[in-house]
């Protein structure tokens, strides 16, 4: 395996997620580094957003990504070998209102990844910004769209759902015109 400051996203946080898994911590990755994951880093976040499928008490977080070199600082797991840091937002696995649909599994030489599917991936960009007006989740769900395998279907219903068809329509033409540009 190389060296943890030579991995890529994805390679990290196979990493992390297998080695929680070990101890029967069950994760899945969502948030920016999903967008980074799917969009081959034309978004690059550095941040883990892991969502624990269950319940551990965090001290049992904390002893086990110690072993791989991962310190507490705060609300952040940091290593001095990655930029990449952990994060453990609280659960469920959610998107809005609902929870997220099944996740989509990928496999890294460093490990076996679980993370939100492509539309739960825009989904969950579009909940910050319908919610919190975040118009960089607007171009980061809008960056995912583009790279494919994601149910603009879906995400209308679901933006019906949170209140926001309106706005979704305005985003729809958006997604539209610039998968034809290109």
């Amino acid at each position: 395996m190389k060296p943890l400051k030579e991995m890529t996203i994805g390679e990290v946080a196979a990493y992390v997620a297998e080695h929680l898994r070990q101890a029967g911590i069950e994760v899945v990755l969502a948030g920016g580094s999903c967008v980074s994951i799917y969009t081959d880093n034309r978004y690059l976040s550095y941040d883990l957003d892991f969502i624990e499928v269950g319940k551990t008490a965090r001290k049992k977080f904390a002893a086990r990504l110690l072993e791989i070199g991962f310190q507490e600082q705060n609300r952040y797991f940091t290593h001095p070998n990655t930029p990449y840091f952990i994060e453990f937002p609280s659960g469920p696995l959610a998107i809005g209102a609902e929870s997220a649909g099944p996740t989509i599994q990928l496999e890294f030489a460093t490990g076996t990844l679980r993370l939100l599917s492509p539309t739960d991936c825009v989904k969950d960009r579009l909940a910050n910004y319908y919610h919190w007006q975040d118009r960089q989740c607007l171009e980061q769900a809008i960056m995912v769209a583009q790279v494919g395998g994601v149910d603009l279907e879906e995400v209308e219903r679901w933006s019906g759902r949170e209140g926001m068809a309106e706005e979704f329509g305005r985003i729809k033409a958006v997604l539209l015109a610039k998968r034809n540009q290109e």
